[in-house]
């Protein structure tokens, strides 16, 4: 089984400032489960949290998510 990444501070800064540097779609599928209607709206929710909660691995998924989301948009844009 994969261990899974330890996020750090510079990681969670690096990762929203990537978004804000970017112009982001209105919605995006992420995968095949993952439809987001409102990506900016999604987007900063999720760098607050991540940026608060980054030294808690529980709180993990919100940096998770934003790493899918990244990836889903740059395999969008090598399109």
């Amino acid at each position: 089984m994969e261990k899974p990444k330890v996020y750090t501070k510079q990681d969670a800064d690096a990762l929203c400032s990537w978004f804000k540097t970017r112009e982001l779609p209105k919605s995006l599928q992420v995968d095949k489960a993952t439809f987001i209607p409102n990506l900016a709206f999604t987007v900063n929710s999720l760098c607050e949290c991540a940026q608060r909660y980054w030294n808690n691995p529980r709180m993990a998924g919100y940096l998770i998510q934003l790493d899918k989301i990244k990836a889903a948009i740059e395999k969008g844009e090598a399109q």
